[in-house]
């Protein structure tokens, strides 16, 4: 399905960006799994993906930095040629209520979340025009369409991905480029095992399907956003979340 495609999956080490470069991986495209701090888990999960008929190779980057995702994506295309698949799904929280939310709280995840995700666009944008094909698939949330409590930060971060999805993907589909996101409700990770139970059956109770997603789920949905079944849509958002916020 995406034998000779290149693909990078940012924060790829765990959770929904480590099924998605699996996933891709699975289904033929050469990965490109980066990561910040979780080295181990991605080079695990390149190995993971060889060692099932795959290709793949891990990237450091911190993508809050501009100028070392020019450097990521430069070599990336220096390595392979091309890049057809980009999947902006690193991500961080630092929850908190508005009162008591710390500058640096509420920048960080601004940083990594939203200007990490226009940081890639901005670097492989220019090898997607001159290639005049490809596909941005940005990991947004629930949570940037409904607002969550204690979740200022990050909810105002994945409100400004779809916006920045949205205005991408008019500026770039005169070039074949489509551009879409994947809002995720609630989903077993390692980020969602640490809440309380009290707040895990609260969002249970907000989903009609009653149940979490498993991360391989989402990875599914970024597999029909990188192939050719999805080649008629652009600036779309998909609410990847059992019915919370329909």
């Amino acid at each position: 399905m995406l034998t000779g495609k290149i693909a990078l999956v940012t924060g790829a080490g765990r959770g929904i960006g480590c099924a998605a470069a699996k996933k891709l991986g699975q289904h033929g495209a050469y990965v490109y799994l980066n990561y910040n701090g979780s080295k181990e888990a991605a080079e695990a999960a390149a190995a993971e993906i060889i060692q099932n008929g795959g290709m793949a190779e891990t990237v450091q980057c911190n993508v809050a930095d501009f100028q070392a995702c020019a450097k990521m994506i430069e070599t990336i295309i220096k390595k392979s040629g091309k890049l057809d698949i980009l999947v902006n799904n690193a991500g961080i929280t630092k929850d908190g209520l508005l009162m008591k939310m710390s500058e640096e709280d509420y920048d960080r995840v601004l940083d990594v979340n939203l200007k990490g995700t226009f940081n890639t666009i901005r670097h492989a944008s220019r090898y997607l025009l001159k290639q005049r094909s490809g596909r941005i698939i940005n990991i947004t949330s629930v949570s940037g369409i409904l607002g969550n409590a204690g979740q200022a930060n990050y909810s105002a971060s994945k409100a400004g991905v779809i916006g920045l999805t949205k205005s991408t993907a008019r500026e770039l589909a005169s070039r074949g480029i489509l551009v879409n996101a994947i809002a995720p409700g609630y989903v077993q990770t390692e980020m969602t095992e640490n809440l309380p139970d009290k707040v895990k059956e609260q969002m249970l109770a907000q989903i009609p399907l009653g149940r979490a997603a498993a991360p391989e789920e989402i990875a599914d949905t970024v597999l029909f956003l990188a192939s050719d079944m999805s080649s008629y849509l652009t600036g779309q958002v998909i609410s990847a979340d059992g019915g919370m916020a329909m």
